[in-house]
């Protein structure tokens, strides 16, 4: 499912972030910035350990806060890192949409056109994917409704329920519009 906010697609696709072609890719961290399960864990498969040895060279950061590395072996060129939560794994509503909103910032700071994103906060972090949903797709009309260089915003959406959740959302955000 595609919408366009001005002159930004977003796109929803069901599968593994690392094979997105986007420029960056945002990966869903913890503060302290290591790379262990969910997400973190296969973009650091994929990409090399390198990732990690940059990303916690780099941390702690603030929750909410978004740091950037080099993305190693994957076809991005950068892997966006957004503390949706902290050591205690536990995230909200707040903390996504500051992950989302500052990985967006980093985005427009690289001058890449396209991110990818996951949904974060709904794996290790055991938030609710409709909230993530409806969370993440407003920061990002808000970002771009308030001019930005992207070109494409992806979600990369590793299972039906979770593409279902932010397919209802972005729907309801055209209904809005209409």
């Amino acid at each position: 499912m595609d919408a366009q906010i001005g002159r930004t697609t977003i796109r929803l696709l069901k599968g593994d972030i690392c094979d997105c072609a986007a420029e960056a890719i945002v990966n869903a961290a913890n503060n302290h910035l290591w790379m262990g399960a969910g997400v973190a864990g296969a973009i650091k498969r994929s990409g090399g350990e390198e990732i990690e040895r940059e990303a916690v060279s780099k941390g702690p950061i603030p929750i909410g806060e978004a740091a950037v590395t080099g993305a190693g072996r994957l076809a991005a060129k950068y892997v966006i890192h957004a503390a949706a939560m902290g050591q205690d794994l536990a995230t909200d509503a707040n903390k996504v949409r500051l992950a989302t909103k500052n990985s967006l910032l980093r985005a427009e700071g690289l001058k890449v056109e396209s991110i990818a994103f996951p949904a974060l906060g709904t794996g290790v972090g055991g938030f609710p994917k409709e909230e993530a949903a409806e969370v993440m797709i407003d920061a990002v009309a808000q970002h771009i409704g308030a001019g930005s260089r992207l070109k494409e915003v992806l979600f990369a959406l590793f299972d039906e329920e979770s593409l279902t959740a932010f397919e209802e959302a972005l729907a309801r955000r055209k209904e809005d519009k209409t």
